[in-house]
């Protein structure tokens, strides 16, 4: 069953006028219940603009949206997701407790069982003693971490969360991503958006790469690698006849793919791996050397999410 369905969604700002912006393209997206799902993308390509409109804080200029099996309209009224913004949102003027107690208030539960679910929110996060402290007196990281525990209190079956690591101190980071695996560890249907790849590659299990406003691939990250080519990838750069070189390597087994890219001065030589070759990458240079070409600068790029997310991307944002 679907968490969240995401049909032909289209975001456009200043419609019709000269500062027109695009935000988002036809957008189609499926998140299943209990999956860990990661957009994932430059700033300013329509990642936040997409979780707006699924929190239905904007309105959509064309395409449907639903979560639960209902209108995102409906789902906010029934509280059925939590969000977690890029900035905390807190209120300085309520307690830490007060503050995570806000949706429970709203959905009518009495005092003495607000206080114990927000007790058992500061637990989750690993801040109890901070119950009765004013949001002003936290760092940014914990402020971080008690937005998350509200998002939660009132047992949202989905998290929508906006980079929620953004402007974090390294320490706060590590923080707040043992959280995300200890709600992965719950079950929780979790959507969120970030651009620091690394710290989502151990815990989502499927992503979204938004560019310039479109979702260009969504699936697994698997799949992702698959469709970003299979293989470690080998830089060479040689002193002279880039062109033969390349035409050497084409010829060797275990090489999948050779293909020439200027860079400034030089012409560089991106050579893909077959992983089922079992070829060290250290035979890609000595093969050059064999046949009288001078090696001048020679690199490896591992496949992860990263190098996929590179590879199937222009750098391009709205």
């Amino acid at each position: 069953m679907s968490a969240v369905e995401v049909i032909g969604a289209s975001k456009i700002f200043n419609q019709g006028k000269a500062q027109q912006v695009d935000a988002l393209v036809d957008v189609n997206l499926t998140v299943n219940q209990g999956e860990f799902v990661s957009l994932i993308g430059p700033s300013g390509c329509g990642k936040s603009t997409l979780l707006r409109l699924i929190a239905n804080l904007l309105e959509p200029t064309s395409g449907s949206l639903m979560v639960n099996n209902k209108t995102v309209s409906q789902a906010r009224l029934d509280q059925d997701y939590g969000m977690a913004f890029q900035q905390a949102g807190l209120f300085d003027w309520r307690t830490v407790s007060k503050n995570i107690e806000l949706p429970l208030e709203l959905k009518g539960w009495d005092k003495e069982k607000r206080a114990a679910r927000a007790a058992e929110m500061l637990e989750l996060v690993k801040l109890p003693e901070f119950a009765n402290l004013y949001p002003w007196q936290l760092s940014g990281g914990m402020q971080q971490r008690i937005a998350i525990a509200r998002a939660l209190a009132a047992h949202p079956p989905l998290l929508l969360m906006d980079e929620p690591s953004s402007g974090l101190d390294p320490r706060a980071r590590i923080e707040m991503r043992e959280l995300l695996k200890e709600l992965r560890r719950m079950g929780k249907t979790i959507l969120i958006s970030s651009h620091i790849l690394f710290e989502l590659a151990e815990l989502c299990t499927a992503v979204g790469v938004v560019e310039q406003g479109k979702l260009i691939f969504s699936g697994g990250i698997s799949e992702m690698m698959d469709r970003a080519g299979s293989g470690s990838m080998v830089h060479v750069v040689v002193d002279e006849r880039p062109q033969e070189a390349a035409a050497l390597l084409k010829q060797v087994r275990g090489i999948l793919k050779v293909t020439l890219e200027r860079e400034e001065k030089v012409v560089r030589i991106d050579v893909t791996i077959d992983p089922k070759s079992g070829m060290p990458i250290s035979d890609i240079p000595s093969r050059l050397i064999a046949q009288g070409f001078r090696v001048a600068r020679f690199s490896h790029e591992p496949m992860n999410l990263e190098t996929a997310f590179m590879r199937l991307t222009k750098g391009i944002v709205s």
